[in-house]
């Protein structure tokens, strides 16, 4: 074997040429074996004579008569000459250039560039553009290649458009390596790219003089550079105008790519022409005559261009009257649907029956818009387009109104919920249009207003919604209207409370009933999901319909065994899952049992991948389980198995590069998402993923439920989930597996702590979570969502609550610069949107969009507090070491120029830090109670009550640190106890705490105190009833003076006592709120006493002063 591969490279690399072209085209041979078999002798060339594969591949490039042999050269070539290969090792034998021998090197750049020079099939010299820039990428940073630069600026002024058109197309490729290098030459590179732009006879050379400037604008560092070539603008445009007029829309369609991705990456390069280049766009998609693709690719630059809000915030709502234009050539795009009669018939697939693509994407487009530039802009506009349409004799205008109410809803919701009135007008005038395809766009958009202007529209107008949904579910000429009338009380419910839903129960359960027991099985299904949701909204108040509804239920969930009849039974069992939950176990049991055994039947039986009844039967399973708790657990046996393996699915990817022309197959499936990373497009089967996410959401709920009972799972489950805290493709797969970290934690302490372990011990748990908290917050560091940021520190929280002092101090370490590393990266975003409110049309809006985008910064913030809270209160003083390395990113947050959130969490840790540290943290009082007793009448109302929580505490461990500002902090406490709202609900936790804080000065401070006024004025503020901990604590701190008769609490001659009293009496009357039991028993003994040692008048008096209630209260308190 040896001898004949060697005498066959001897062959192929020898002086004839043929063996080599030969083994060129058996690799691109059809046959496989042929194929696999010329790319073993490749590989072997490439790995032992690497100098005579090179040369002979670009003698081939160079001279080869045959077009398909010299295009597979090039790809062959820019393989082997690609950095990145697959292990991104630069010493894999698949990377060739450090190979070569500097000989083989320096012909081989010779080679290209002069093949570059006399290639004139344009494929191929694209592929050799391809291959040049491939290669200069990584030599032109270190100067390797001195020879290009000289050559390109050649060939572009040469009289050769194909050689121009070929150095353009590399410049592009190249601008974001050497943008430095060319810094230099941007004069005359401006010129270059002047003259190609407007190049007499060549359309090519235009299109890579527009690709070449749209690549160097993104890559030039400064906007003064990129303002050089602002001048540009009209000739790039003009590569667009010119190929359109002379009837070249394909070169338009290029030239219109290009350009959205200049709007999308440096949209402020336009803003000087900004008018100019919108018109020219909108014109485009105006024109009639011109191909749909041509008009939808200058529909999707202007969107584009809106929705650049990180880049130009703002910058599309200074031109109303081009969003105005914009949005009537969308609207007339939806009137582009045909009454196809496919659409009657109600089945399934043909629910687009009739949609054309300039519908679907105007469909699109409207959402994407009204998300762009939201409702103060989009809700003028829509309010004088679609009154005409409505009331326009073709039923198509009729249509495309509601369908357009319906795009726009999520992004002008604020606006439309202060306009409801018409809003509703509008949908429900339309629920008696004699077209039914009209009626069905009216029920559409209800449902989706009800998802986007919940739970307003549910309060104000269910009155109106809900009677008009019952009626079109009686429109039995139109099926597909009665199923679409149910999936919109699916919506309408799903943001909606029960007592505004039972009044309608009684005629909507009736009218679904009728509904599930149609011949068409849309309808059905729509009715279930109803049911279902009806259920799920209503909750107890379902009861009374149980009995009814659960025999149809089961009856399709055990009949529809048919393959068409799929979905039914997997929304028949959603329905049972849901039902059953809603009326709860007791009137379930029995239903319940029947249900899981043919779960079980089908469990074991066979089914095929695609069948929806899995993922449908994973979510049954989990609420089943919530319903029945630990009397679940005899079914686990079946259910585990299943679930771990589709919480263990690989996703399927497909992976190629991102300029490559095999478009990835199936580009046209729904079920394949395709998202561009770099250099490679990545394509992902999104079914997959939604199975992997569900079985993660079920494996979390299933470790919550079942509590140790789950532990008999947790050596599986945990090495499943752990490493999808970094699976990016699906965060709803990440988010799962956050949440179910601390369940498992949790699961195994409780199994260890009821015994349920197997003889296990704590170290299980110590060594659960050393697997659990570093991998949380590796994942942490990397997490590209803040939301899910939040959560993760979320969950870390619970985690170190739950293992506690089992953390090692290397973890400790690592979670303390994890902090560190979150609130470094969540104020560089902060700033970085700061930054954007100075763009030169940043508005209102914007400045609205960016407070919700801090607000999700704030979570951030508010969980890293919890995390410290949780860290202090388990370590105590062996923690403040780590405190001090975090002071200087805690401490800036107390500033003036802070949210009032940071404030809060601030102070809120420092409070930590006292309470927990004590004498320990003492060395923070100079530093922090400036802070915090200024804090104490901070205008909002959270920072109040965590500052006069923290004054309580100062004053209860700061000894003689607190008591030179004692005064102080009776003046600050008295602001909030005495203020006019101070009991208003929003501001009574801060007062309850302010109280209490003043009680602690009285217990802790007696002697710097007047102590005769202070003592009564705190007495007057009892009882306390909003801050039901501090009331607790409080209430026991009166127990004890009255116990001890503290003179100044009784006041002279005892006059406090029917005060005393009737605290007393209102606490004991509010059961185990406002005091423990044990405080409470207290309360009656001290009270029995009284009444045995007070005179008679004394007790008349302060009884008459009770209320009648708290009399009787008493009375039998006291009797009993």
């Amino acid at each position: 074997m040896e001898q004949q591969q060697q005498q066959q490279l001897a062959a192929i690399l020898g002086a004839d040429p043929n063996p080599f072209e030969a083994l060129i085209s058996q690799l691109m041979s059809s046959a496989n074996d042929q194929r696999s078999q010329a790319e073993a002798l490749f590989n072997l060339c490439r790995d032992l004579h690497p100098d005579a594969l090179a040369a002979k591949l670009a003698t081939l490039l160079h001279s080869s008569a045959h077009l398909e042999i010299r295009a597979m050269s090039a790809i062959l070539l820019r393989k082997l000459l690609t950095r990145e290969s697959s292990s991104g090792d630069a010493s894999s034998p698949s990377y060739l250039w450090p190979r070569l021998s500097p000989t083989s090197q320096a012909s081989l750049k010779s080679l290209l560039l002069a093949s570059v020079q006399h290639e004139d099939t344009k494929s191929i010299a694209k592929k050799l553009c391809d291959t040049v820039s491939e290669l200069a990428a990584g030599l032109l940073p270190d100067d390797a290649w001195p020879e290009l630069l000289p050559f390109m600026f050649q060939s572009v002024t040469s009289d050769n458009p194909r050689l121009q058109e070929s150095a353009l197309l590399i410049f592009s490729q190249l601008a974001q390596y050497i943008g430095d290098t060319l810094l230099p030459h941007l004069p005359t590179l401006h010129s270059v790219l002047l003259s190609s732009l407007s190049h007499p006879t060549s359309a090519d050379v235009r299109i890579a003089a527009l690709s070449a400037a749209i690549n160097l604008v993104q890559c030039l560092p400064s906007a003064a550079d990129r303002d050089r070539f602002g001048d540009l603008l009209p000739a790039m445009m003009r590569t667009l105008t010119e190929s359109l007029n002379s009837g070249q829309e394909a070169t338009a369609q290029e030239a219109l790519e290009l350009l959205i991705e200049l709007a999308g990456t440096e949209p402020r390069f336009l803003r000087r022409q900004l008018p100019d280049v919108v018109s020219a766009m909108l014109q485009i998609a105006e024109a009639d005559q011109l191909e749909e693709g041509t008009r939808h690719l200058a529909v999707e630059f202007v969107i584009t261009l809106a929705e650049a809000r990180e880049r130009a915030p703002g910058m599309m709502r200074r031109l109303p009257q081009f969003i105005g234009r914009l949005f009537a050539v969308l609207m007339k795009m939806l009137l582009d649907i045909e009454d196809e009669p496919a659409w009657h018939g109600a089945e399934a697939e043909d629910e687009d029956a009739g949609e054309t693509s300039n519908y679907s994407v105007a469909q699109e487009c409207l959402d994407r818009l009204s998300i762009a530039v939201g409702g103060n802009t989009i809700v003028p506009v829509a309010s004088e387009l679609l009154p005409a349409y409505l009331s326009a004799p073709e039923w198509q205008k009729h249509h495309a109104a509601l369908i357009t109410l319906a795009q726009i809803a999520e992004g002008c919701s604020k606006v439309m919920i202060k306009n409801l009135e018409q809003v509703v007008n509008m949908v429900l005038n339309s629920f008696q249009d004699p077209h039914p395809r009209v009626r069905w766009a009216a029920i559409n958009a209800i449902g989706q207003l009800s998802t986007d202007l919940g739970p307003d529209l549910q309060v104000q107008y269910h009155q109106r919604v809900l009677p008009a949904l019952a009626s079109v579910m009686d429109d039995f000429q139109n099926p597909r209207v009665q199923a679409h009338a149910a999936s919109a009380v699916l919506n309408f419910s799903e943001n909606c409370t029960p007592d505004i839903l039972t009044p309608y129960l009684d005629g909507i359960v009736s009218k679904l009933l009728v509904l599930l027991q149609n011949g068409k099985q849309m309808v059905q299904e729509g009715a279930l999901t109803a049911l279902a949701s009806v259920a799920d909204s209503s909750q107890e108040q379902f009861q009374k319909y149980y009995d009814a509804v659960m025999p149809y239920l089961k009856a399709i969930f055990m009949n529809a065994t048919d393959k068409s009849k799929r979905m039914l039974r997997a929304k028949s069992m959603e329905c049972i899952s849901l039902v059953g939950m809603a009326v709860g176990k007791e009137k379930f049991r029995e239903d319940a049992k029947q249900v899981m055994e043919v779960l079980m039947t089908l469990q074991g039986s066979q089914m095929e991948a695609d069948d929806p009844i899995t993922s449908y039967m994973l979510q049954a399973w989990a609420r089943l389980c919530k319903c029945l708790g630990q009397d679940f657990l005899p079914y686990m046996n079946i259910v585990m198995p299943p679930l771990l393996q589709s919480a263990q699915l690989k996703p399927d990817v497909t992976i190629t590069s991102a300029d490559s022309d095999e478009e990835i197959d199936d580009s046209d499936d729904d079920s394949i998402e395709t998202i561009t990373l770099g250099d490679k497009r990545i394509g992902i089967r999104t079914s997959v993923l939604e199975e992997k996410a569900t079985a993660c959401n079920m494996l979390c709920c299933y470790a919550d439920e079942l509590k140790e009972g789950f532990y008999p799972w947790i050596d599986q489950v945990a090495p499943t989930l752990v490493p999808l805290l970094k699976f990016y493709f699906h965060e709803e797969v990440r988010k799962a597996a956050v949440a179910a970290m601390p369940e498992l934690l949790r699961s195994a302490k409780l199994a260890v702590e009821k015994g349920l372990a197997q003889g296990r011990d704590e170290s299980y748990v110590k060594q659960l979570s050393d697997y659990i908290i570093p991998s949380l917050i590796e994942a942490l560091h990397k997490e590209p969502e803040t939301e899910i940021c939040a959560s993760m520190l979320d969950s870390l929280n619970e985690c170190v609550q739950l293992s506690g002092p089992l953390l090692a101090e290397g973890q400790v370490r690592s979670i303390v610069d994890e902090i560190k590393h979150v609130i470094t990266a969540s104020t560089t975003r902060k700033r970085e949107r700061a930054e954007r409110t100075k763009a030169e049309d940043f508005d209102a809006e914007e400045g609205e969009l960016l407070k919700e985008e801090n607000e999700q910064e704030e979570e951030v913030f508010d969980q890293v507090g919890e995390c410290l809270g949780t860290l202090i209160k388990t370590f105590k003083a062996s923690f403040l070491p780590f405190f001090d390395e975090l002071a200087m990113y805690i401490t800036p947050m107390l500033g003036k120029d802070k949210t009032a959130e940071e404030r809060r969490i601030a102070i809120c840790i420092f409070d930590d830090v006292a309470e927990q540290c004590r004498e320990a943290a003492l060395r923070y009082y100079d530093t922090y109670l400036p802070f915090l007793l200024e804090a104490c009448n901070d205008e909002n109302v959270d920072v109040r009550q965590a500052a006069v929580y923290g004054v309580g505490v100062c004053a209860e461990f700061g000894g003689s640190v607190f008591r030179p500002l004692v005064g102080e902090a009776l003046s600050r406490l008295n602001n909030v106890i005495k203020h006019p709202d101070a009991l208003h609900s929003d501001n009574v936790m801060a007062y309850d705490n302010a109280v209490s804080a003043l009680g602690k000065i009285c217990q802790f401070h007696r002697d710097s105190i007047d102590a005769a006024q202070v003592v009564p004025a705190w007495l007057s503020c009892l009882p306390i009833k909003g801050d039901l901990i501090e009331a607790k604590v409080v209430h026991d701190q009166l127990c004890s003076m009255v116990e001890r008769s503290d003179r100044e609490l009784l006041g002279p001659n005892n006059q406090y006592l029917p005060k005393i009293i009737s605290v007393f009496a209102e606490v004991l009357c509010a059961g185990k709120d406002l005091a423990t039991e044990q405080t409470a028993g207290r309360m009656i003994n001290l009270l029995r006493q009284l009444q045995q040692t007070l005179p008679p008048s004394v007790l008349a008096s302060t009884w008459s002063s009770l209320q009648p209630q708290q009399q009787l209260a008493l009375q039998s308190v006291l009797s009993s």
